[in-house]
């Protein structure tokens, strides 16, 4: 009887900056049954919420929160992140422990009480119209929980803009139309749409159909400028530039080519919604997506154990509905998210709507008149899909995939090796050593409502969501799933570089359509192949080639093939290097959920001075990055399988002495000995550790094109890739070349 556990509202109410300080009154009205002696309710909030967590010891700081009882009841009170069922499971626990209430008696709570000099609690950073303050009531002291009928909300909104982005396809045929849109971002990667400004448009070649400038108004989240055309082939910027000349902010590069047999395009093939462990609903899940995001693949990838049948029907019409070739290609799908002795996650593309969605589990879908269909374990998901017209890939989130224990190359074309979770290589290790053939992809796992542009927010989440590069002739579902299937395709860290990998054969090579261990394959001769391909060449040598056109410039390229890096090919001589020291940490400390590694430290220089210091992936603005002084840099970070670090600009580039202090890692270094390759510093964990090395004082270099003959080993498959660091702290990754000794 929810109606008669009570009722429940908060003040004030209204919309509230996302990552604002504010002060809200939750009250509590006790229904008909009051509480009982040791009753208690719950205020709830989601996983995905990065909402300060509430303390109770220190009345001046950040999140201070009191509770009390209008009655004089004495309350236990307590914070726990996981102490209900998902996907509500931070919980404020509020327990009476002397006395009881009656109807009408309340509870008072205080999120970020401001009473005592508190500046309040920090609201979530991502956007929300309904956020909840959701109230659970165990009025009768049995620990079984009531939700109320009506539950508190208000609304996040974003903050003003704080950087702009320009976006445009990476590819065009000269003579032909594209678009640059054109959006605002608040300090926390949300789209906002309180912008009033006039940005000049300055390209970087002749663009016919560019106007000199546009104006962003309030109310609006993004421009477009439509119809461009370039006549004659090269590669092209676009800066947005102030009234004052100030360079707001550059477009990722678009390559005019004199014809194009195939062309990149940019999805994001998993996150999730309101309706499983994210936030703001399926449909919104979408329009971000296409509207703000300019994706051209988007697929919902939610938790298989919460998608009700309802549900799976619900995002079967919205990928129908959504679904437009040559506009915004999406598929219905889901994350089978089995446990990890069981295979771990995998994420499932169906190419049609109306088939089967196959579980790991029912753990929270109620209705269990479907519960035969489910697949338990990763071999038994493969088992039931041996027929179906679908794409898998292996994910690294909570459960990571353990493809050692079950994969099949017919459905399990690629493993993602970056999400919001972090940055995973050793999964595309794992393959090598199985002798596997897949591609490589980055997506978000977005759990904020955000796909295509998963800013982490201040949550554990320990890095921006990733972005897959599908190489394909034309944006329909048809050609998408032949670039999946074939592992024509590429991830990054969320930037948008062009980037096309070759290898180039002496004589004729034998390309297989499907891998030749899955049974018959059509064989075609080739002199080229392209990533992704399985090629079968009994040369000793081939010629690899690697052109890159960067969103940023380009800090190095790792030429690798399978498990071993070739060469470390750095776009910048000894004699260009600066002033500028570069300190990275990275890595994680094992494969589970505590993946999480706490880099916070200090850097001291003495003998010297920081001119200026820069942090790299530094996405939590609450995390401490500080100058002290003009010889000591302070910092919060943690890491969760990628990297984050600093620029520093020394007064003298080779005087003094520059001391690293942290948990993990406490070095001393003569500035004069850090050089172009980097000195590395491990600390176990997986690649835990900090790398130090020295930079040009600017590098210039956004485009590298590089050619390498590759000697082949002939008792293994040969899986020639890249991975690409930018400056600005991007990884790109090619789908490796798998070379192939067919004729043993």
């Amino acid at each position: 009887m929810p109606e008669r556990m009570g009722s429940a509202t908060v003040a004030p109410t209204g919309s509230f900056e996302a990552g604002s300080y504010q002060e809200f009154i939750v009250t509590y009205t006790a229904g008909y049954f009051g509480i009982d002696d040791t009753g208690s309710i719950k205020i709830v909030h989601r996983f995905a919420s990065d909402m300060g967590r509430p303390q109770f010891d220190n009345p001046s700081a950040p999140n201070y929160t009191t509770v009390e009882a209008t009655n004089g009841a004495v309350l236990q009170v307590e914070y726990d992140t996981k102490r209900n069922i998902r996907p509500w499971d931070k919980t404020l626990y509020i327990k009476v422990v002397r006395g009881f209430l009656r109807q009408g008696d309340q509870i008072l709570v205080r999120f970020g009480d401001q009473r005592q000099g508190s500046p309040g609690i920090r609201v979530q950073t991502f956007c929300e119209s309904t956020f909840e303050f959701r109230i659970l009531v165990d009025a009768i002291a049995t620990y079984n929980y009531v939700e109320l009928p009506e539950q508190p909300v208000i609304a996040i909104v974003p903050g003003p803009p704080s950087l702009f982005k320009a976006i445009m396809p990476t590819s065009s045929v000269a003579g032909e139309p594209f678009s640059l849109r054109i959006k605002a971002e608040d300090k926390w990667g949300n789209p906002t749409h309180r912008c009033d400004q006039e940005l000049f448009l300055r390209p970087s070649l002749t663009v016919e159909g560019l106007p000199p400038k546009v104006t962003m108004l309030k109310g609006e989240f993004s421009v477009a400028v439509e119809n461009l055309i370039v006549s004659e082939p090269g590669d092209l910027v676009i800066e947005l530039v102030s009234d004052v000349g100030a360079v707001l902010a550059r477009s990722n590069p678009i390559r005019i080519a004199a014809s194009l047999m195939l062309r990149p395009f940019w999805g994001d093939l998993h996150g999730q919604s309101e309706e499983t462990i994210g936030t703001n609903s399926a449909r919104d899940f979408y329009e971000f997506a296409r509207d703000k995001a300019f994706l051209d693949v988007c697929v919902h990838q939610g938790n298989d154990f919460q998608i009700t049948s309802e549900f799976w029907e619900w995002l079967n019409q919205l990928s129908a509905e959504f679904n437009v070739d040559h506009r915004f290609v999406v598929y219905p799908g889901w994350e089978w998210s089995g446990n990890t002795g069981l295979g771990g996650d995998r994420n499932v593309l169906m190419m049609t709507e109306g088939r089967q969605i196959h579980r790991s589990s029912h753990a929270l879908v109620d209705d269990l008149s479907d519960i035969h269909t489910d697949a338990n374990s990763a071999a038994d998901l493969f088992k039931v899909l041996k027929d179906e017209d679908c794409v898998v890939f292996a994910h690294i989130g909570g459960r990571y995939a353990d493809i050692k224990a079950a994969h099949d190359q017919r459905l399990e074309r690629a493993v993602e090796v970056h999400s919001a979770w972090g940055t995973f290589e050793w999964l595309i290790e794992d393959a090598f050593e199985q002798g596997y053939r897949v591609g490589i992809m980055s997506n978000s796992d977005g759990h904020k409502g955000r796909p295509g542009a998963s800013h982490p927010g201040a949550t554990k989440f320990g890095a921006y969501g990733g972005l897959t590069c599908m190489l394909a002739p034309e944006l329909t579902r048809p050609a998408i799933r032949d670039a999946l299937r074939r592992r024509h395709h590429y991830g990054t860290t969320g930037c948008r570089m062009l980037l096309d990998t070759r290898v180039e054969f002496e004589k004729p090579a034998r390309l297989y359509d499907e891998d030749p261990l899955l049974g018959h394959s059509e064989v075609t001769e080739v002199e080229a192949s392209m990533m992704g391909d399985i090629v079968g060449c009994d040369q000793d040598t081939v010629r690899f080639r690697i052109d890159a056109l960067g969103s940023a410039p380009i800090e190095r390229v790792d030429i690798r093939n399978g498990l071993d890096t070739i060469e470390v090919y750095r776009p910048y001589k000894e004699e260009e290097l600066g002033s500028r020291i570069r300190v990275i940490w990275e890595g994680s400390e094992y494969r589970g959920r505590g993946r999480e590694t706490i880099w916070d430290g200090v850097a001291v220089v003495q003998n010297n001075r920081f001119t200026h210091v820069s942090p790299i992936n530094r996405y939590n603005v609450d995390k401490r990055f500080e100058l002290v002084d003009e010889q000591r840099l302070e910092w919060a970070a943690l890491t969760t399988g990628g990297f984050g670090g600093f620029d520093a600009y020394l007064d003298h580039a080779s005087n003094g002495v520059l001391s690293i202090d942290t948990k993990l890692v406490k070095q001393k270094i003569g500035v004069k000995d850090i050089g172009r390759d980097e000195m590395v510093f491990e600390n176990g964990g997986i690649d835990r550790r900090i790398r130090i090395f020295r930079l040009p004082d600017r590098n210039k270099v956004e485009r590298i094109q590089v050619e390498r003959e590759i000697r082949l080993n002939h008792d293994r498959d040969n899986a020639l890739y890249v991975r690409i660091t930018q400056e600005d702290g991007h990884y790109i990754w090619s789908s490796p070349i798998y070379l192939i000794n067919d004729r043993q």
